[in-house]
């Protein structure tokens, strides 16, 4: 079973693609060979011969005049073919002695680089307008003639020969003396001239596409220049005959001129952005595109220009770079042109740059663009019998080897096959791809279809194939076959493995051969095709078919430049004892992708290791917040107190005010009042808090060392500090009964009923001199009747017995 696959690709507008003859001197290989290579096709696009004739009359203003020009100038600039010949006149008419009614400021030139240039020079000459060498009418008459002289001159008859003229107005000889006596005659001899230089065009197969713009146009001459001369436009598209066009203003004929500019000469045309400088202007090239074109209007030659292609690279004005090859010309006129071959395709980026004075005017950028596609067409069976059906499959490629698998490309293309051969007329087979059989599958730009070889077909057979759409052109190659008699004593059937692989790698498929013979067969493997710089390489390249049946398994190795996408190309078989008769071919089912990166190969890995360390992380995160917490000292409460008794001296540490785990505070002593605590201040203690949940406290002076919560620790001066947890309640007694209704515990210090306190025990100030406590404070335990609410409690246990200061602090 043959392989059939589906397909992908880029995009494209409309194109043309004319397989209709074999190119000039295509040499067809032996009988009954597919050839693994036909005759070469001119690589480049297809060279036209043009010329651009120009309304220099009086009724224009001097900036119709300029915009002409610019117009001009895109399609001299913007040729893509560096074959194609151009030539440049200015027309209006003769009226006195010396005067003429045609100026051919460029005679035909050739479209290279260096012509380019030298129509860019010369087209800047249609503005200069000089009474004493031209009239102010409008000979067409002349202009015509003149245009077709040019172009008829040694043309090659192969060539599209085109005419674009420009025009404001309308047929005025009336002051012209070879017209006539009078204005009314005058004007007649001129229409009936016109019409005679129309069939002289028609003759030369010439063809007229006249665009007209402003008020004044006289749309039935127009119409009539159109239609008078060639008629022939690209093949196989009915609508590309020649029309005129007619738009409002001179501000848009650059626009007007470049479409039909495109439409004659069977091109595609990208309209990119507008701007004024500096800015960045867009176009996108397609991908069917093999030849391009991006103009820039700039009208001011100070406008500077910079090309980059779809990878942000800077490409070179003149050269090769990244398989293109590019020429720049117009860089001094009013129009900029990049000439590239082989362009990349995608967006494009053109910046654009002035200096001071000369950005009041947008700049616009387009791409004019052909393709020149590769046919490659499959004959199942191979070499048929007379009266046999046969099943035909084409299918296309770029000069890249990029085959074409986007049906958008080819929206609308009608495709057909025309076999010819001795002893028959020659059969046209529509093609399709639409899934009906024998088409596999539909829009995988595979076009297939099926028809009956003569039974009085004899000897070679020639398949060609006929594909029309706007934009395309092809190399015209035909598949050479002939037909087989009686019944052929060995068969064979190619498939091949479909999957995906990257440059260097290999695919596999399977020869099956029955031999009906009394002896062995040598068959060839071979392949057609295949890309330029692909380095395709099969094995075996020969097998040999012992009688009856066998089957073969070979390997297609993939050279390490081989493009990117679906795999063009296809394998051959063929009987070496039978003059090379074709016996099988197959298309390859295989598409290219790049090798994968480290990442693609390892991504699991890195993605674990991420995951590992992220784990990690989290968790080094939490315990780091854990042990913030831990050592925060928000709510801790500190208190003072005078040698065990109470004090009014507390502090609870706020949030945020314990940064790290530390605290400081100071004593403050001053006033003559009670001391208390003051967060910072001079000298300070330090207190922190380890990740533990240990308590540390360093005085001014001294060793630092561990403090119990709830625990009194010396301060000096007859001074003790208590540190406990802010929710809890230090004066409650180790022994004491706390209640909800306000009593403390037994044995705790003093306290009101109706704060908290308990039992409280006695104690008094110190005196000044440091001796017994000699005074009273303002709350009292059960001694002292009732305390009040703001009294601090004792140490738990105590009874307001003095503790002497701990000899370390």
């Amino acid at each position: 079973m043959r392989l059939i696959r589906k397909t992908s690709a880029p995009l494209l507008a409309c194109v043309l693609l004319t397989l209709s003859a074999a190119a000039p001197g295509a040499a067809a290989g032996p009988a009954g060979h597919l050839p693994a290579t036909a005759a070469p096709a001119a690589e480049g696009p297809d060279p036209i011969d043009f010329a651009v004739v120009v309304d220099q009359s009086d009724s224009l203003s001097d900036e119709d005049l300029a915009r002409e020009v610019e117009a001009a100038s895109l399609i001299t600039q913007g040729e893509i073919s560096a074959q194609s010949r151009a030539a440049v006149i200015g027309f209006g008419s003769s009226e006195k002695p010396g005067q003429s009614p045609v100026r051919e400021v460029c005679s035909l030139t050739t479209a290279d680089t260096a012509g380019r240039q030298r129509l860019s020079d010369c087209v800047q000459q249609l503005a200069d307008r000089d009474d004493k060498e031209m009239g102010p009418g409008t000979d067409f008459p002349a202009a015509v003639r003149q245009a077709v002289d040019r172009l008829a001159e040694k043309g090659d008859k192969g060539i599209p020969k085109v005419v674009f003229l420009l025009t404001d107005g309308r047929l005025d000889v009336s002051d012209s003396p070879e017209y006539g006596t009078d204005e009314a005659s005058r004007q007649a001899n001129g229409a009936k001239r016109l019409a005679e230089e129309l069939a002289r065009a028609r003759k030369e197969s010439v063809q007229i596409w006249p665009l007209g713009f402003g008020g004044r146009i006289d749309r039935a001459a127009l119409t009539r220049m159109a239609e008078g001369g060639y008629r022939n436009g690209c093949p196989g598209l009915p609508d590309s005959a020649p029309k005129m066009r007619v738009v409002d203003s001179s501000a848009k004929i650059d626009k007007a001129l470049q479409e039909t500019f495109a439409a004659a000469r069977c091109a595609g045309l990208a309209h990119g952005t507008v701007g004024k400088p500096p800015a960045d202007l867009y176009v996108t090239i397609p991908p069917i595109a093999t030849d391009g074109s991006i103009t820039v209007g700039k009208h001011d030659p100070k406008v500077s220009v910079t090309y980059y292609d779809p990878d942000g690279r800077r490409v070179p004005t003149q050269g090769e770079f990244a398989g293109s090859s590019f020429e720049t010309s117009g860089q001094d006129g009013p129009v900029e042109a990049l000439r590239v071959k082989n362009p990349l395709p995608g967006k494009w980026r053109v910046r654009i740059e002035a200096p001071e004075g000369h950005r009041d005017r947008e700049v616009s950028v387009r791409a004019i663009w052909q393709g020149r596609l590769r046919s490659a067409v499959t004959l199942s069976p191979a070499s048929p019998r007379p009266g046999e059906e046969a099943v035909v499959e084409v299918r296309m490629q770029t000069r890249r080897g990029v085959v074409i698998t986007d049906p958008e490309q080819l929206k609308g293309v009608r495709v057909s096959a025309r076999m010819s051969g001795a002893g028959f007329d020659p059969v046209v087979v529509p093609l399709a791809d639409d899934g009906s059989k024998p088409d596999a599958r539909a829009n995988d730009v595979r076009y297939t279809g099926r028809f009956t070889v003569p039974a009085t077909a004899s000897g070679e057979l020639r398949l060609t194939t006929e594909m029309a759409a706007p934009g395309v052109t092809s190399d015209r190659r035909p598949l050479h076959a002939r037909v087989s008699e009686g019944t052929p004593v060995i068969t064979a059937g190619l498939t091949v493995d479909r999957g995906e692989l990257h440059p260097g790698g290999t695919f596999t498929g399977t020869l099956d051969v029955t031999n009906n013979d009394s002896g062995p067969h040598t068959l060839r493997l071979a392949l057609a095709d295949q890309p330029p710089g692909s380095g395709l390489r099969i094995t075996p390249a020969t097998v040999n078919a012992a009688p009856g049946g066998s089957s073969t398994r070979f390997t297609v190795t993939l050279g390490p430049e081989v493009p990117l996408g679906e795999l063009s190309g296809r394998i051959t078989v063929t009987d070496l004892g039978d003059r090379g008769r074709v016996l099988d071919n197959a298309f390859l089912g295989v598409r290219v992708t790049a090798k994968p990166t480290l990442w693609d190969e390892w991504w699991w890995v890195f993605t674990a290791a991420v995951v590992v360390l992220l784990g990690l992380a989290a968790v080094a995160v939490v315990r780091l917040k854990a042990r913030v917490r831990r050592r925060d000292l928000a709510g801790t409460k500190l208190e003072l107190r005078a040698e065990g008794q109470r004090s009014s001296g507390t502090l609870t540490i706020r949030p945020g005010q314990s940064p790290g785990g530390e605290f400081l505070f100071s004593v403050d002593r001053s006033g003559g009042g009670a001391p208390a605590l003051r967060r910072g201040g001079s000298p300070a203690y330090r207190l922190r808090r380890t990740s533990a949940g240990q308590l540390l406290l360093k005085p001014p002076s001294g060793r630092e060392r561990t403090l119990g919560q709830g625990e009194p620790a010396g301060l000096g001066g007859g001074l003790e500090l208590v540190v406990g947890d802010g929710n809890s309640t230090s004066g409650a007694g180790r022994d004491g009964r706390g209640s909800r209704d306000g009593r403390g515990g037994r044995g705790g210090g003093g306290g009101g009923r109706g704060d908290g306190g308990g039992r409280g025990g006695r104690w008094r100030m110190p005196s000044p001199r440091g001796g017994s406590p000699t005074g009273s404070s303002n709350g009292s335990g059960r001694r002292g009747g009732r305390s009040r609410g703001d009294a601090s409690a004792a140490a738990p246990g105590q009874r307001g017995t003095t503790r002497r200061p701990d000899p370390n602090f």
